[in-house]
C-alpha cells in the first residue's frame, strides 16, 4: 500500500537509489526538498543536470572536472614532476585537504581485482605509463590497503621501477586515537614496518 502520492513515491525510489541512502533517508531527504522555496529545488535541480552535462575527466589526471585541465594540473605552484597515484576522485581530495601535499597526482578510478573482473586495461594504468614518459622524478603509491590496493600497488611498482622513476607507497599502520588491542594484526606489522625514528 501507497503511503503518499505517486509524486512523492517516484521521489522517494530515486533518492532511494544513491549510494549510502536507505529508505528512511531517502524520505527524509524527499520532504526536505519539498518544503524548500520552489527557487532553491530549481537551482538544485539545474547544478545536478549542469554537472551531469559538463563534468568530465581532466585530460591530464582523470580527476572529475568542468574544464580540460582540473584546477591542480593547470596550477603552475605544483611540482609536476611527483604524481600521486589514487583510486578515486575522493581520494585525491581527502590528500588536498591536508594542504600539505604539492605535487600532482592520477586518479586510477578502481583498483585491480581479479575476482571481480577488473584488470589492468579496465583502470587508468596506460594512461599514467604514457605520462611516467616525461619528466617524472618520483610515483607515491596512495591506493587503499585492501587486498586490491596493495595488488594494484605492487603491480604499479613492477611496471614503474624499470623505467628508472622512484616509486614509494604510503605508511599505513595504526589509526591516530586507535587502541593497539583492537588492531588487526597485518596494520599492527604495518605499523612496524613503517616506524620511523624520533
Amino acid at each position: 500500500m501507497d503511503y503518499y502520492s505517486s509524486k512523492i513515491t517516484a521521489l522517494i525510489e530515486e533518492l532511494g537509489r544513491l549510494p549510502g541512502i536507505g529508505v528512511k533517508s531517502a524520505q527524509r531527504l524527499a520532504f526536505h526538498i519539498i518544503n524548500l522555496p520552489e527557487e532553491q529545488v530549481t537551482r538544485l535541480s539545474q547544478s545536478i543536470v549542469e554537472a551531469k552535462k559538463n563534468v568530465r575527466y581532466c585530460t591530464e589526471c582523470f580527476t572529475l572536472t568542468d574544464k580540460e585541465l582540473c584546477p591542480i594540473c593547470s596550477s603552475q605552484k605544483r611540482n609536476h614532476n611527483i604524481i600521486m597515484v589514487v583510486e578515486t576522485t575522493r581520494d585525491l581530495a581527502a590528500y588536498e585537504r591536508t594542504g600539505k601535499y604539492e605535487g600532482v597526482y592520477h586518479v586510477l578510478h578502481g583498483a585491480i581485482s581479479p575476482m571481480l573482473g577488473i584488470g589492468p586495461n579496465d583502470i587508468k594504468l596506460k594512461e599514467l605509463m604514457l605520462r611516467l614518459q616525461g619528466d617524472i622524478d618520483e610515483v607515491i603509491i596512495a591506493t587503499n590497503s585492501s587486498l586490491e590496493g596493495e595488488a594494484t600497488a605492487m603491480y604499479i611498482s613492477k611496471l614503474v621501477k624499470p623505467a628508472g622513476i622512484k616509486v614509494t607507497r604510503i605508511a599505513s599502520g595504526v589509526p591516530v586515537g586507535g587502541d593497539l588491542e583492537c588492531t588487526d594484526e597485518v596494520t599492527l606489522l604495518r605499523a612496524l614496518e613503517g616506524r620511523v625514528e624520533l
